[in-house]
């Protein structure tokens, strides 16, 4: 995948998903709707304070009024209704508005109605970068914050679920660490040499694992070969797993701010893929956020 515009057109493809948003009051959460009505990529339901919802649509002049809003004022309550009905399959996507990212997430993990479909929910970035020939993702730099190996194989499967819904068959996942090598003193190094086996002998299926690498053999060929490392995976990466948060965050933030990068997020886990944009994500990464979640029917 080179681009999004493949994003784009898988999104496209069928009806428009019905696309639930959280406590709906939110201009910024409403904009990114707005836009992936006017793509014809969702179909939205408004639950939240109607009044403001209605009033805030008038203001960046979308028009709502054919769409259903329940009207809920409480925005913990609103996460609750909305998640139930995803659960009564009246939504495919579910979206967080004006609701603190706990509220939100405590619906979603509910034991009697919540949405978990994993072990753990994960968190999922593909970005479009200048300088790297083709769509790179990463994972985790969002959810968890130090995942012990148990974890990180959730989270990769979680992962490899996406490439797979977007036609990639067998994705190349690098396993990231400070160094090649493996350290009894660095467990990100044990993790990865571990999970690596794992894939070797079967146990991970549907991908290509090398691990541990360091980032810049992992997206560079020839900095891998340069320092000795034969790997099918470096230089041609498309799915890199962070340690732990604080790396995946930083890589994240780089990858935006420095690498000039455009990314597609979504949270995993959930029965329905889970859109969370953020004030600061530009309206070419809201609109193929929620392209990336319309993908996944």
């Amino acid at each position: 995948m080179k681009s999004f515009d493949i994003l784009f057109e898988k999104a496209k493809t069928g009806n428009p998903r019905k696309l639930i948003i959280a406590a709906a009051e939110d201009d910024n959460v409403l904009l990114s709707v707005k836009d992936a009505v006017q793509n014809k990529i969702i179909e939205p339901i408004f639950v939240g304070d109607r009044e403001k919802i209605t009033k805030l649509s008038d203001e960046i002049q979308f028009d709502i009024t054919r769409y259903n809003i329940i009207d809920e004022t409480n925005p913990a309550k609103s996460a609750v209704i909305a998640v139930n009905e995803v659960r009564n399959g009246n939504a495919q996507i579910l979206m967080k508005g004006y609701v603190q990212t706990a509220d939100f997430l405590r619906a979603i993990l509910n034991k009697e109605f919540g949405l978990r479909s994993s072990d753990l929910l994960s968190h999922i970035g593909i970005f479009e970068i200048p300088a790297y020939h083709k769509l790179i993702a990463l994972t985790d730099a969002a959810q968890n914050i130090a995942p012990d190996l148990n974890e990180k194989v959730t989270i990769i499967k979680n992962a490899i679920n996406v490439f797979h819904r977007l036609g990639n068959s067998n994705p190349k996942v690098a396993l990231l660490a400070a160094v090649e090598s493996v350290n009894p003193k660095m467990q990100a190094t044990i993790d990865a040499a571990t999970i690596t086996m794992m894939n070797k002998r079967g146990q991970i299926k549907g991908c290509i694992i090398d691990g541990p690498l360091a980032f810049d053999n992992a997206v560079s060929k020839e900095s891998a070969e340069h320092k000795g490392i034969v790997s099918e995976v470096a230089g041609d990466v498309d799915l890199l797993v962070a340690p732990d948060i604080e790396a995946g965050n930083v890589l994240y933030k780089s990858f935006t701010y420095f690498g000039g990068g455009t990314v597609a997020a979504v949270v995993l886990g959930a029965t329905v893929p889970i859109v969370l944009t953020s004030r600061s994500d530009s309206d070419r990464s809201k609109l193929s956020s929620i392209a990336l979640a319309a993908c996944f029917e």
